[in-house]
């Protein structure tokens, strides 16, 4: 497993999310599909929205997971329950807690701002990381991917 962090300096959530929909757009566009866990319903929402408006011209294939899966193999899941089989591969973690720990990820990139909240919780995620032995990658940011 690969975890990535991607520390923000913003305060806010928009940038968060903003950010998020450009890693999305850029798995998506090579040819791979992720599941966005998010803390809750709101949150699934405004992610679901801003993948619609995010950047002129742009489409990626999303929807909320409800327990259905989508027909095109490559539509983004964005949820805050279980992630389903063969959606785990990448995991863009914008929640405040961990994914769950048998979801078998390739890869998981954990979206920190510079909130108090958000860098307690990322400090609380990393440690973690650290104790299962996972190589963590941080990547302070200044812009866009």
């Amino acid at each position: 497993m690969e975890v990535v962090f991607y520390v923000l300096p913003t305060e806010t959530p928009g940038p968060r999310l903003e950010f998020a929909c450009k890693l999305i757009e850029k798995i998506f566009r090579g040819g791979q599909h992720c599941f966005a866990l998010v803390d809750d319903a709101q949150q699934a929402a405004a992610l679901d929205t801003l993948l619609w408006t995010f950047r002129a011209g742009s489409f990626v294939p999303h929807q909320i997971y409800q327990g259905v899966l989508p027909l095109l193999p490559q539509t983004i899941l964005i949820g805050y329950g279980g992630i389903p089989e063969g959606r785990r591969n990448i995991i863009i973690n914008l929640s405040l807690g961990l994914p769950p720990h048998d979801a078998g990820a390739e890869r998981i990139v954990e979206i920190i701002d510079n909130s108090a909240g958000s860098k307690q919780a990322g400090r609380e995620r990393y440690r973690y990381y650290q104790q299962l032995g996972v190589d963590v990658v941080t990547h302070n940011r200044e812009r866009s991917p």
